[in-house]
């Protein structure tokens, strides 16, 4: 019995991984249930078996996206030196971030691709794993400015929103035959540090 439960979880785990991936490339509105089977490499009608409908499938994905991020430059800045300065720890979170959504995680890039474009019944629980997200980045911005390394004429909301929604926006334009990514990193590090820093 155990192996047959292993081998259940292994299958639902294999159509996250291809609603993941075709999310992240079709979009919402692309992304059919065929579609994911043909990637899952199952017949359609079993992923019913696992999943109520294309809704919940989507709406797993979406969480996870979210979630493994958080959970990914969380454990980037537990594995830092306590010692460590508030925009060093503010470079690395934005390496961190950058990476997960651009090379690691198919979830994660179908979560930021697709954050606009769900109905509102299946938002909820990404939208309340985005607010822990986004308290990381208030947390490491606040402390920032409470050490004196952020200038004081800026709004710190306003920052913490334009510096996510400019690494978010990388999954739009990036491409990895026109660049390196080690190049993005250092480039959004630069204006970052430079746009939040005390001269």
């Amino acid at each position: 019995m155990p192996d047959a439960a292993t081998k259940s979880e292994r299958t639902r785990q294999r159509i996250l991984d291809a609603a993941a991936h075709v999310l992240s490339v079709r979009g919402y509105s692309g992304t059919r249930l065929s579609d994911i089977a043909r990637h899952a490499a199952v017949q359609a009608p079993a992923i019913y078996y696992y999943f109520p409908s294309r809704e919940d499938v989507i709406e797993e994905v979406m969480w996870a996206g979210v979630s493994r991020m958080r959970t990914h430059v969380r454990s980037v800045l537990d594995a830092l030196p306590p010692e460590t300065p508030p925009l060093d720890r503010i470079d690395a979170a934005v390496e961190a971030h950058l990476r997960h959504e651009l090379e690691i995680s198919d979830y994660t890039r179908a979560a930021i691709r697709n954050a606009g474009q769900l109905p509102e019944h299946i938002q909820t629980r990404q939208l309340a794993e985005a607010n822990r997200y986004g308290d990381l980045w208030r947390t490491l911005i606040a402390d920032a400015a409470k050490a004196g390394a952020i200038r004081s004429d800026l709004d710190l909301r306003a920052a913490r929103m334009l510096i996510l929604g400019a690494l978010n926006w990388a999954v739009e334009w990036w491409n990895p035959r026109r660049g390196s990514l080690t190049t993005v990193v250092e480039t959004a590090q630069s204006l970052i540090r430079n746009g939040l820093g005390v001269r």
